[in-house]
């Protein structure tokens, strides 16, 4: 079994302001699932819906020691996949590294999954390559369900090319005990990073899936200075065969 630890100060270290981003209204479509019109660029606190379900928070060990990542669920045919940044896991040792899908106001309203597994580009292991900064878990199944089978999942796809149609993000400041999400279109950083200007993605929001219009998630917030070295600018490796070999792997019977 490959076992992850937490990692401490997983990305940003400005303070998001708390106070006037919880002010801030939910736009139509800002949740997990769908990126539709609406003011892009900007950063509004997530509706809970069946979309926004499958995103959630990584904690360790349980709630009260507080949420340091993000992640989301896959499809996959085991319906037990989790996608997040590789700088939130490792690959070796034991874990008690825990999915709070849907968390929020300090409940986990779809129960806590345990990370069993975990999936980690060796480029990652060997010399921390941000162009490898994504990772895949299996949580293990709760009274005779699996994950998929509680919240549902977004399609993984790979080789989309940057910028091609708008994505959302959503994720979890830990600041924060909601999630925040944000529409915008990304742009190239390089060939092998992209970049999307959205306000307030500060600490715990690495690992924040990138999702397009169709539902499907191509992108995971990390890569480049592992996410992000400001709150306003965010990156994710570009998602390609590396991506899809690790997909293959973590979800082969």
């Amino acid at each position: 079994m490959k076992g992850i630890t937490r990692l401490p100060g997983n990305r940003r270290h400005a303070l998001i302001p708390v106070v006037a981003l919880l002010a801030l209204a939910s736009f139509p479509g800002a949740t997990a699932g769908r990126a539709v019109p609406g003011p892009l660029g900007v950063t509004a606190a997530a509706g809970a819906t069946r979309q926004s379900a499958r995103v959630g928070a990584l904690f360790g060990g349980d709630l009260e020691g507080g949420h340091f990542c993000t992640a989301s669920v896959v499809r996959s045919g085991g319906r037990d996949l989790i996608l997040t940044a590789a700088h939130c896991l490792s690959g070796d040792g034991d874990t008690d590294v825990v999915f709070a899908p849907g968390y929020r106001d300090g409940r986990a309203p779809y129960g806590l999954w345990r990370v069993t597994e975990t999936f980690v580009p060796g480029a990652w292991s060997d010399r921390s390559d941000e162009d490898s900064d994504f990772a895949f878990a299996i949580v293990a199944s709760k009274g005779g369900m699996d994950l998929e089978d509680v919240v549902g999942a977004n399609e993984l796809v790979t080789g989309r090319a940057t910028g091609g149609a708008v994505v959302t993000v959503s994720g979890y400041p830990n600041v924060l005990d909601a999630p925040v999400t944000c529409t915008n279109r990304p742009g190239v950083q390089s060939r092998t990073q992209q970049r999307i200007a959205c306000p307030d993605f500060t600490d715990g929001t690495s690992g924040s899936p990138w999702v397009d219009g169709e539902g499907r998630v191509v992108g995971v917030l990390g890569g480049f200075e592992q996410g992000g070295a400001t709150d306003d600018v965010s990156y994710s490796a570009v998602l390609g065969p590396a991506a899809a070999a690790l997909y293959r792997e973590a979800t082969e019977p």
